[in-house]
């Protein structure tokens, strides 16, 4: 991996001549890095903690530059926050209007926008000074062309949704050019819902501080894209560059995106601020905790936090370990982690909303006191978790109309790596004489519900959350599986990481996923994902009507009568013969065959495996167009068995038990498995905590 100066110690001093108050620098600093993306929507943000009422009182300066080729006079801006204002926000509606304790207005959180100014010139690089010096002054004393009077919510999904407040929308006095940049101030207050509700919010101590400030929504060639809240979904942004100063109170440990710079600021009021600086991110994301135990380690070139709960402290050296695993294997695999960081938080009991919530360089995990080793569910995780880095927090997808791109795919490396790093049989659970894979597990999630809806959908319009959640992660995780087995690793892994060198910074679709996957396999896999991405067909094939009978030999008037002689295998007969081993008179032939029968409507090529009473083996091939086919064969060998997709390259096919048939069906085996599953389940039964932290991963 090359060696990075990300974030070297070479962070210039701020001046107060660096800055004029609206003009540009005198001397412009150096940037830490070459730009990775185009740095589109870039923040400098205030953030003041009050953890007395859980709220943040902000200040945010806004440079945006116009991507597009046409002129744009509205703003579009994410309130996520709002979600949890009021029971008819389009997310609370969604989820049936249930928050962690809505009889208590703590419970609810909100973000409230008090003014937006328009600098007079944008702003290129950061000051402190100038931000501060604009948080200072009285609204009504703000320079720059004020912009709130403009200010409407707006629900472009579900217009119905009229109390929805996710969505602001902001007419500037003048177009923004193509190429153009502009400065805008913001001042805003957020309450954070108190305990958690899904993915931010306060409980005590604990604060994880996530969509949390005014967000600009993605500019595209149809105008744009600015989606309401939606329960099951999240999110879409470009990339840019965040400098953020958050004030907490002196004691509490903080993690956030990118990177510490300089030494915490004691404040003479009892509190500190943290400043942290992160380049060509599209999010930005916050904890602190006075409870926190932290934890450090590097792999390859990464430097590795954990932040753990005290309760869990025995925890803590496991999950660096698991994080070490996900970053070297993610590197030598599909491509370099080009941040020098990853922070792993371990959210405070009772706050499990925040659980498996994946930030650009930070992600949360869940843990229990006492975890077994042989349950890795923390290393199942992190593993995904730090994924998500890769296929959102790079490789931009839109999650909002493509999950799948970020979470299918996610889950799919997964499963190789918990493959590689656990085995393939227990690599989830090894615990009680219980042993399960994750992807059986994910099989088993599928099996619920295949064919509800496509893989590719609006979040909001699948026929329900299961349906949701299969379709983003499962379904396309065994689908890509699937691939795996039939084209092999390396040439998956090549497409993989094809993909990720192309698309990384940038906002890919779901046909330049399948464009590299033609290219790199050098295979026309169009059918497959047609059918994979856009239909809710399911693969179901199956063997039927296996036979074997003795061979009768032509009679009839227009043949002779057969002698006592029982009729030969000529084509084997004369190898026989050859060999001097076998009197050819009495060998007897049998009459075998089976019926293959397509049962599902997911057209694919399929082996079939037939073995014979003399040991011998053949593979057929079939191209799974029709809805059956017969094969049959004279041997002097019996049929003893056939089985379709031998190999179980299709784990997508929705009925593993009638793949295989034989002429004396053996249960030992179902027999055993049976009993093995009643175990687990009737443990799970027994521990509902247990059941709740195997769900964790696929929020």
């Amino acid at each position: 991996m090359r060696n990075r100066t990300f974030f070297a110690s070479l962070f210039w001093l701020f001046s107060g001549s660096i800055f004029q108050l609206f003009g540009q620098p005198a001397n412009p600093p150096v940037l830490f890095n070459p730009p990775l993306s185009q740095r589109i929507a870039n923040y400098d943000i205030i953030a003041d903690l009050d953890t007395k009422t859980d709220q943040l009182t902000g200040k945010q300066i806004l440079t945006w530059t116009n991507p597009g080729r046409t002129t744009v006079q509205e703003l579009r801006f994410h309130l996520y926050m709002n979600a949890f204002r009021n029971s008819e926000s389009t997310f609370m509606i969604e989820k049936g209007r249930r928050l962690p304790d809505t009889e208590n207005e703590s419970g609810w959180g909100y973000i409230d926008i008090n003014k937006i100014a328009m600098l007079p010139s944008p702003k290129s690089a950061t000051d402190r000074q100038l931000l501060q010096r604009l948080a200072e002054r009285p609204l009504n004393a703000l320079p720059g062309l004020d912009v709130t009077a403009t200010m409407q919510f707006i629900q472009p999904d579900i217009p119905e949704h009229t109390e929805d407040k996710t969505v602001l929308s902001v007419t500037l006095p003048r177009p923004v050019l193509p190429g153009e940049t502009i400065s805008l101030f913001f001042d805003f207050l957020v309450k954070l819902p108190d305990p958690p509700a899904d993915r931010t919010g306060a409980l005590d101590e604990f604060y994880f501080v996530a969509q949390w400030f005014p967000k600009i929504g993605v500019w595209t060639e149809n105008g744009w894209n600015c989606h309401q809240f939606h329960y099951h979904s999240e999110f879409f942004a470009d990339f840019g560059e965040y400098n953020v100063w958050m004030t907490v109170p002196s004691g509490y440990l903080l993690g956030a995106t990118g990177v510490q710079v300089g030494t915490p600021a004691e404040n003479e009021n009892g509190t500190i601020t943290y400043f942290y600086h992160a380049e060509d991110v599209h999010d930005f994301a916050w904890t602190a905790s006075p409870e926190f135990v932290e934890f450090k380690g590097t792999a390859q070139d990464v430097e590795i936090r954990a932040l753990i709960q005290k309760d869990h402290v025995s925890q803590g050296a496991r999950h660096i370990e698991a994080a070490k695993s996900a970053v070297e294997t993610f590197q030598n695999w599909y491509g370099d982690y080009p941040y020098p960081n990853i922070t792993v938080v371990d959210p405070r009991r009772g706050a499990s909303a925040v659980d498996g919530m994946e930030y650009p360089t930070l992600f949360t995990v869940g843990t229990h006191y006492g975890m077994p080793e042989g349950i890795r569910l923390p290393e199942l995780v992190i593993i995904h978790e730090f994924g998500h880095n890769y296929w959102q927090g790079m490789v931009a997808s839109n999650e909002f109309e493509e999950s799948w791109l970020d979470e299918g795919i996610n889950t799919y490396t997964e499963l190789q790596i918990m493959n590689h790093l656990y085995g393939p049989r227990s690599n989830f659970v090894d615990y009680l004489d219980v042993q399960i894979s994750d992807e059986h597990f994910s099989r088993l999630q599928f099996l619920l519900v295949p064919d509800n809806d496509p893989i590719v959908k609006n979040s909001w319009q699948y026929a329900s959350g299961g349906s949701y959640t299969i379709n983003s992660y499962q379904k396309p995780g065994l689908y890509l599986q699937s691939l795996h087995n039939m084209l092999g690793e390396d040439v998956m892994r090549n497409i993989l990481r094809t993909y990720f060198e192309r698309w990384k910074f940038r906002h890919p679709k779901s046909q330049d996923f399948v464009d590299i996957a033609n290219e790199i396999s050098g295979k026309n896999l169009q059918p497959f994902f047609d059918q994979a991405l856009y239909t809710t067909r399911i693969m179901d094939y199956s063997i039927e009507r296996i036979f074997t009978r003795r061979h009768r030999s032509n009679m009839g008037f227009d043949y002779d009568f057969p002698t006592a002689t029982t009729p030969v295998d000529t084509a084997n007969m004369a190898a026989l013969a050859d060999s001097g081993d076998a009197d050819t008179t009495v060998a007897e032939l049998f009459e075998s065959g089976f019926t293959v029968r397509r049962l599902g409507d997911f057209i694919f090529p399929v082996t079939i495996e037939v073995v014979f009473s003399d040991g011998e083996t053949i593979r057929e091939n079939w191209d799974g167009e029709a809805d059956w086919q017969k094969f049959s064969y004279i041997k002097s060998a019996e049929i003893v068995s056939a089985t379709v997709d031998p190999d179980h390259h299709l784990v997508m096919d929705v009925n593993f038990t009638n793949n295989s048939r034989a002429i004396e069906p053996h249960n030992s085996g179902a027999n055993k498995l049976s009993a093995r599953w009643l175990f687990w389940m009737q443990f799970l039964l027994d521990q509902p905590e247990l059941l709740n932290l195997m769900t964790i991963f696929a929020q």
